[in-house]
């Protein structure tokens, strides 16, 4: 090799080096302010919503305005069952559209219901609580609980699809055709054979999607719309700790607003242990 292409390789590979160096600084100056940003949210609602925190908090609902203490007993019981319903309404139809797209869905009405979905999903919060109101509570006459799980569920729809549909696909073949040539029928083959093996994976999903849900608050102004009482007929106005926390941190009172912070820190705390069970779920899933 001559001495010119000898300095050219050399140069090429300092330049490559230089770029390779800048491009992983700027990649870690960029992931750190990612996690600087969360901790500092993370440290903001903790030590402003701690105060809050005690026994009362959560077992008591809220007293009159101007009288302190009390809790949101409510909030917590009206979002278990708002979401409950939204998870009845959305798991059977999610599951179901998902299991097809992965197993017959290879045609066009298949990448129809794909496009439907992806669509689905990225419309706003706002107008799934618009199109609640107007399916369910404009007939009702009054706000439900109902039609804010109903509109919960619709948000929950793409996610839990989309996610299903990829959690089959990674099942290698070889086991669909493993269990056809011993003559199960194709839907025994999907029940007992691929929806096990890629059970933690739609598991996975199914938080993720509950865990989006979780912390709406839009669709709920024009549905649930919260009570302060504790309430457990779906067909009547009842709270949630998303409507809660923001009817509290827009109020003048200074007892609010610190249930308002300390409501926060509940529903950080719910996503923050969803999203560790779901990053462990998905490392089980990947050493399966």
């Amino acid at each position: 090799m001559s001495a010119v292409s000898y300095s050219q390789s050399e140069s090429r590979f300092v330049r490559r080096k230089l770029s390779n160096y800048l491009m992983l600084t700027i990649t870690g100056i960029s992931a750190s302010a990612a996690i600087f940003a969360l901790f500092l949210v993370l440290y903001h609602v903790a030590v402003n919503g701690i105060a809050a925190i005690n026994i009362d908090f959560f077992i008591r609902e809220p007293t009159p305005v101007g009288i302190p203490g009390g809790g949101i007993a409510n909030a917590i019981v009206g979002s278990v069952i708002v979401v409950g319903l939204a998870s009845m309404f959305s798991l059977p139809i999610g599951l179901g559209a998902g299991i097809y797209l992965s197993e017959y869905g290879d045609n066009r009405f298949g990448d129809l219901v794909r496009y439907l979905a992806d669509v689905l999903a990225g419309v706003p919060s706002i107008v799934m609580g618009i199109f609640a109101y107007a399916l369910i509570v404009a007939q009702q006459g009054h706000f439900s609980a109902l039609s804010g799980g109903f509109a919960l569920g619709v948000m929950m729809l793409p996610a839990i699809t989309r996610i299903t549909e990829e959690m089959l696909n990674l099942v290698p073949n070889s086991l669909r055709e493993g269990a056809l040539a011993l003559g199960y029928p194709r839907w025994r083959v999907t029940l007992t054979v691929v929806m096990p093996t890629a059970l933690r994976g739609v598991l996975t999903g199914i938080v993720l999607a509950i865990a989006r849900v979780a912390g709406e608050t839009a669709p709920l102004l024009f549905t649930a719309f919260g009570s302060p009482f504790l309430n457990t007929d779906i067909s009547e106005p009842m709270a949630t700790m998303p409507h809660t926390l923001y009817v509290y941190a827009i109020s003048p009172f200074d007892d609010w607003q610190a249930k308002a912070w300390g409501t926060g820190l509940v529903l950080v705390s719910l996503v923050l242990v969803a999203s560790i069970l779901v990053r462990s779920l998905g490392h089980r899933q990947r050493n399966i």
